[in-house]
């Protein structure tokens, strides 16, 4: 593994950022203790420019290069955590109650604060390299709010790369592939108005338990019986709440999950099915059923030159043959597909030992993998924008 030097030196600082940050978990839209952060280091490190409160509690640090050319690459990281409570029993384990990094956007933050120190000290490139610190990754929309406040207006790019972290993997590996990575995802919120009566006489009812039990279970076939067996989609139900005592029949229910895809005719198949169903048994039962079903994240799609240029840049670091270049395509959604889909963009993983899956209480990240993802981040800016030193 050929990390470089001046990061490889800094890992243990790096661990010691990486270790507060986990201990300090923030959700999305609320990381001001961790922007504060963020902005301290790059400001402390002498970046040119640090812009704040971009999409509430985004950062972004701009930095030039010793030449003098127009190109400008963006990097990205994301600094929320999620709603879980933490069981790892680690000594730098979650002080908040109920909230954790399980999903590890504490070292993703890490890596690109490791790779922004590297490239102010030295600035070997030929251009400007842009740390874009996203909040609110986790279905709220953090990039699309980024973009809507003027991101790429602000601090326009050519190019732009973004970083996961995959556990229960081996160390010093990485995966990619062009072309639609990870898939879409849309939200859906149902709401089911009955009627309530005493639990003794039920026959006076529209039961919203019974119906939203039914209706979890036909939801549940539509990809079954409806999706092209060879197209990938899921549909998730992931929450049903009714009822509030031991003798009285519920009114009202909500049931709320996630559609994911890659294909958007699939996706407009699923929620014409969803529709339907909900429809049919208003009808069938003489309430109503109320769907809210809204895109959240857009399918990822990695371009090819971009792929290529991180391939290498990861090459650099681990080695070609650590890299695989045709993985799996991964029903999880990334909302830097956004990113992707406004400038050209690629986004790979860098595998590692720790325990547990994502969104996982008991998830753990490899600090090992800290100094990697920074050298990778470093090696995109100084590969995509050589600095040419006679002209320096």
């Amino acid at each position: 593994m050929a990390l470089i030097d001046f990061i490889r030196d800094r890992a243990p600082e790096l661990r010691a950022v990486f270790e507060d940050l986990h201990r300090h978990p923030e959700i999305g839209f609320q990381e001001r203790r961790t922007a504060g952060i963020v902005e301290g280091l790059l400001r402390q490190w002498g970046l040119d420019e640090v812009h704040t409160a971009i999409g509430e509690t985004g950062v972004v640090g701009i930095l030039h290069g010793k030449g003098q050319g127009n190109r400008r690459i963006g990097l990205r990281a994301d600094m929320d955590a999620l709603p879980i409570e933490e069981i790892t029993g680690l000594d730098y384990a979650s002080q908040t109650p109920g909230t954790m990094h399980a999903c590890g956007h504490d070292g993703h933050t890490t890596m690109l604060l490791g790779a922004a120190q590297y490239l102010a000290a030295t600035r070997d490139f030929d251009g400007t390299a842009v740390f874009i610190f996203q909040p609110a990754e986790e279905g709220l929309g953090g990039a699309r709010k980024m973009i809507a406040e003027g991101l790429f207006q602000r601090f326009p790019v050519d190019e732009v790369y973004g970083m996961h972290n995959q556990p229960m993997s081996q160390l010093g590996r990485a995966r990619i592939r062009t072309g639609a990575m990870m898939a879409g995802a849309s939200f859906f919120d149902i709401t089911i108005r009955g009627r309530g009566s005493h639990a003794a006489q039920p026959h006076r009812s529209r039961d919203a338990l019974v119906i939203g039990a039914d209706l979890i279970g036909q939801l549940q076939t539509i990809v079954a019986r409806n999706v092209d067996p060879v197209k990938s989609c899921v549909l998730s139900c992931t929450q049903f709440h009714t009822g509030s005592a031991y003798n009285i029949v519920p009114e009202t229910a909500t049931i709320t999950g996630t559609v994911r895809y890659f294909d958007k005719d699939v996706m407009d198949l699923v929620a014409a099915r969803m529709q339907e169903l909900c429809d049919g048994l208003a009808l069938g039962h003489g309430i109503t059923i109320d769907l809210d079903i809204r895109n959240v994240f857009d399918v990822l799609v990695n371009a090819p030159e971009q792929t290529d240029a991180y391939v290498a840049a990861a090459a650099d670091v681990l080695g070609a043959d650590n890299i695989d270049t045709d993985c799996p395509q991964f029903m999880g959604s990334e909302d830097f597909a956004d990113m992707s889909a406004a400038v050209p963009g690629a986004y790979i993983n860098v595998m590692h030992g720790g325990q547990g899956a994502l969104h996982n209480p008991a998830f753990t990240l490899d600090p090992e993998v800290l100094p990697i993802g920074s050298s990778i981040y470093a090696r995109i800016v100084e590969r995509r924008m050589p600095l040419n030193r006679e002209a320096a």
